[in-house]
């Protein structure tokens, strides 16, 4: 059977196949470039380490803080989520976790050391679920770490995120006893945001739930968002866990939040992560 085509038909999808394949070299060459650029990164440990405070809403007194790390700016990485995103795409989760943790951990102390804070002084380290299911992790490698530099698992947080990403809630369990066990607590992000977060903080009885930031944004004019704070506060005040309100930016939110008996927050209105630990009594004047 002799073929009907055309020769214009061929020519549209030469031009086709050409396009596609010019997008997808483009697309491989910058995925490269974006590869070779954090290999440099943690090579040359070129993050910027953020502290933000988390202060009792009640008294004024600090917890302690929740640690940031942020790339520098650049074309391949215009910003923080685009950064963080393209980790995800990788196989190199789990080697810059451990890099992150060890120079949020290495700048901490020296924080410590340099603002003269306590030694008791609290950390909420960001972490995926995954890497905590690591066998290095649970070997021993981060106590070792402490060890290192004088500190304890008493002061380190382990702040779940990509509550998705935990398929096995039983295990999982398992998994976080062995932590708490050690000494470490655990914390569980943006409850509130949905069904994911619901489950895990009933299923993994976090130490402290982090309330979402969509959730306390002008919760103080909005009474559907308030009837679910109350109610994340009831349920963990039955079981002994601590809330934590995040994305605080406006004095009538803490208001608010102070006078639902929320404990602890965190936010613009509060504290600016800052390169230095910050007395977070300059922050409690605004708490009247």
């Amino acid at each position: 059977m002799k073929s009907t085509d055309s020769p214009n038909t061929y020519k549209h999808d030469l031009y086709y196949l050409i396009r596609y394949f010019h997008k997808s070299f483009r697309k491989s060459l910058l995925h490269y470039k974006q590869f070779s650029g954090l290999q440099q990164i943690i090579r040359h440990k070129m993050l910027t380490t953020y502290f933000q405070p988390i202060i009792n809403l009640q008294d004024g007194n600090c917890l302690g803080y929740e640690i940031l790390n942020r790339p520098p700016a650049s074309p391949l990485f215009p910003n923080t989520e685009s950064f963080y995103e393209f980790i995800g795409d990788t196989d190199q989760v789990f080697a810059f976790e451990r890099f992150c943790r060890e120079i949020s951990i290495e700048r901490f102390k020296s924080s410590l050391i340099k603002e003269q804070y306590p030694n008791n002084t609290v950390i909420f380290l960001n972490i995926h679920p995954q890497v905590l299911a690591d066998s290095t992790y649970r070997n021993g490698e981060t106590i070792t770490l402490l060890n290192s530099y004088g500190l304890s698992p008493e002061q380190v947080v382990f702040e779940l995120t990509e509550k998705q990403a935990v398929q096995d809630y039983v295990e999982f369990e398992r998994i976080l006893s062995n932590y708490r066990s050690q000494g470490f607590r655990i914390a569980i992000d943006d409850a509130g945001s949905g069904y994911s977060s619901l489950k895990a903080i009933v299923s993994l009885k976090p130490d402290f739930i982090k309330l979402d930031r969509a959730l306390i944004n002008h919760v103080d004019t909005r009474s559907d968002q308030q009837n679910i704070v109350r109610i994340l506060k009831q349920y963990a005040a039955e079981s002994d866990t601590h809330i934590i309100a995040e994305g605080i930016e406006r004095e009538e939110e803490i208001h608010f939040l102070r006078s639902a008996s929320i404990e602890y927050g965190q936010g613009y209105a509060i504290g600016r992560p800052d390169v230095e630990l910050k007395c977070p009594l300059l922050a409690t004047s605004k708490i009247v």
